[in-house]
């Protein structure tokens, strides 16, 4: 039996969706594969609010991150992590000898502009690093405020993973000044596993260029220079499925849906499992640093998150328990995608049934 998924990824994907991926194969040298880059590159500008070049990568989102931070950090990055996958950034960076600090805060905790601030005043850092929607504890990083005090600093490289929560949430990458902003395809875009895209503005392009060791199948800057040479074509034989199915669900997304009701829509979701959470149990993060996309709720009735999961499964259900260290003491409900509200009511319906709520 299929469980519907609410975990933060992979997600749900619409059978219309699925069916893309099963269309015939083109060469990834021709002019329909170099039509089919540059279309979707040009929507995801839409998505991304950005006039910035968009990369390819036939990767999860970690696979852009260590590009990112690897490509374009020349002297040393600061790594501001609220979770596992804030952390996992200094871990990437470790991995490819490149120079850089973890500033870590309390788990449900968020970063803040002033911690931005103290650190970049030190003039040690040449890029910053932050995960926008932390899916481990459910915050949602003020990256707007974090991006206007990475404005005071001109060297400064702006790298964001948004995985969790591109084209769930407004993010105006233009706007909040992020350099490269980071997503992959089995999130809030709807899609299954195995696409990874982001943008690439000119500042991070001079900054690869200043940066001998760059790696090869990740490196950004011949990403980018390949699309220029090649007219929009991947240098090597990219996932022309999930390509298909990218280019369908932009579609959707921009002239559907709309990009402004998905964002609404993901929104009101996240409202009504809130609203659920404080009534039951209590949210991990603070109100304002709510994630939009995924909710963590404090197992604050000592409940057997993995019993209760079992249950969920066998009446076609998933959630996710805590990740690493909040295991049982937290768990979470992913609101992202194609995920409606009538999706959401009956999963809580059933959560209440199991647990005797009223």
């Amino acid at each position: 039996m299929h469980k519907k998924l609410f975990i933060p990824g992979p997600v749900e994907v619409r059978p219309d969706v699925l069916e893309q991926l099963s269309r015939p194969m083109i060469g990834h040298r021709s002019k329909d594969a170099s039509a089919l880059q540059r279309r979707i590159s040009d929507n995801l500008r839409k998505v991304f609010f950005t006039e910035s070049e968009i990369l390819l990568s036939t990767t999860s989102g970690s696979g852009l991150m260590e590009g990112a931070i690897r490509s374009c950090t020349a002297k040393k990055a600061a790594v501001f992590s609220v979770g596992a996958f804030g952390k996992r950034w200094y871990e990437m960076a470790i991995s490819n000898n490149v120079p850089a600090d973890l500033f870590e805060v309390e788990l449900g905790q968020a970063i803040t502009p002033e911690m931005v601030d103290k650190e970049l005043a030190t003039g040690q850092y040449d890029l910053v690093a932050v995960t926008h929607n932390e899916t481990s504890t459910g915050v949602m990083n003020p990256i707007k405020e974090i991006g206007e005090v990475v404005k005071k600093y001109p060297e400064i490289v702006f790298i964001v993973d948004t995985v969790s929560s591109a084209a769930g949430t407004k993010i105006e990458v233009d706007n909040w000044g992020i350099d490269v902003c980071i997503t992959s395809s089995q999130k809030a875009l709807g899609l299954p596993p195995g696409l990874a895209v982001c943008t690439f503005s000119n500042k991070a392009k001079e900054r690869a260029e200043k940066v001998k060791n760059r790696g090869f199948y990740l490196d950004l800057l011949s990403l980018y220079n390949f699309i220029q040479k090649k007219d929009y074509q991947y240098p090597s034989t990219p996932s022309i499925p999930h390509m298909h199915a990218l280019d369908y669900q932009l579609d959707y997304i921009l002239n559907k849906e709309g990009l402004e009701n998905r964002f609404a829509r993901h929104i009101e979701l996240a409202e009504v499992v809130r609203a659920w959470g404080r009534k039951y149990f209590e949210l991990l993060p603070e109100d304002k640093y709510l994630s939009n996309t995924v909710t963590t709720i404090k197992n604050t009735r000592n409940i057997d998150v993995a019993a209760l999961n079992k249950e969920l499964g066998e009446r076609g259900f998933q959630i996710s328990n805590g990740y690493g260290s909040l295991k049982g003491k937290t768990f979470r409900i992913a609101h992202m995608a194609d995920c409606q509200m009538e999706d959401i009511q009956e999963l809580l319906s059933n959560i209440n049934d199991i647990l005797g709520l009223e």
